[in-house]
């Protein structure tokens, strides 16, 4: 590695690039992954880092020391803690975080199971979700329009390394989505639709996931094959959209795994 370029100011021209960054990763093509744990599966994968970013107080951490041996030719740079926060959007930052560029949204066909999601616009969720696909054995989940960006720093921490297993599309029009899907389409609505455990889930299945308030688009209900509902303890309302997600995605792995 290199010697470490060291920023203290904000009026720094790196520092600026990398707030610039944190806040709109899309545009930039460009995602910031802070922590440990990310850092660490990214590098895992094989997934190319341009540059990694450290705070003062943490580079002389075991687990970042490690991390650096193992990224030993990738540029890195030193923030002032204070710099290193502002970055990171935490209030105790591990002390490390990477640049790497966005990858490609994927080409080609979709095939086996694809999870849509509706303008889910808590940053939690997304994550969540994406990491649950992962869990699950799904590849593809397309993000339609209102969705929170899925390389956004928060989506990024919820997901935990999903985004490196799976491919991710952004902003896609999901209704011409779905007509190209093979797999069953399954709308998940909180109420009047078959019980998600009568459904027979051990084909591919293209699960539909609608906002936290409002629910699916009236028209992506319309255009699915099925309308599925999870029972519920009486009195109980709904239940959190990616708690909901887990309960389907993994109840189709429950069927497949009983018919195996």
């Amino acid at each position: 590695m290199s010697d470490p370029h060291y920023i203290s100011s904000r009026h720094n021209p790196v520092f600026k690039a990398l707030r610039a960054l944190a806040d709109d990763p899309r545009r930039q093509g460009r995602a910031l992954l802070d922590g440990v744990h990310l850092v660490a599966t990214c590098i895992a994968c094989g997934i190319g880092v341009r540059q990694l970013l450290l705070s003062e107080s943490g580079r002389q951490q075991p687990e970042i020391v490690a991390l650096l041996r193992r990224a030993a030719d990738v540029d890195c740079v030193i923030l002032r803690d204070s710099l290193f926060r502002e970055i990171s959007g935490l209030g105790t930052p591990t002390g490390i975080a990477a640049v790497m560029d966005i990858p490609p949204a994927p080409a080609g066909a979709l095939a086996g199971d694809v999870v849509l999601l509706d303008a889910v616009q808590d940053a939690g969720n997304v994550g969540a979700i994406l990491r649950t696909a992962a869990a699950a054995g799904v590849r593809d989940v397309i993000l339609g329009p209102g969705c929170a960006g899925a390389w956004t720093p928060r989506v990024l921490r919820a997901g935990q390394g999903a985004h490196f297993s799976l491919a991710i599309r952004e902003q896609v029009d999901l209704a011409a989505a779905l007509a190209v899907c093979a797999g069953t389409s399954i709308a998940t609505v909180a109420r009047d639709g078959v019980s998600l455990y009568d459904l027979d889930l051990t084909g591919p299945i293209v699960w539909l996931v609608g906002n936290e308030g409002a629910g699916l688009a009236p028209e992506l209900v319309a255009a699915a094959k099925v309308r599925a509902t999870i029972p519920l303890a009486s009195g109980t309302e709904s239940l959190n959209v990616a708690a909901a997600t887990a309960v389907c995605l993994f109840e189709a792995s429950r069927q497949r795994s009983k018919d195996r």
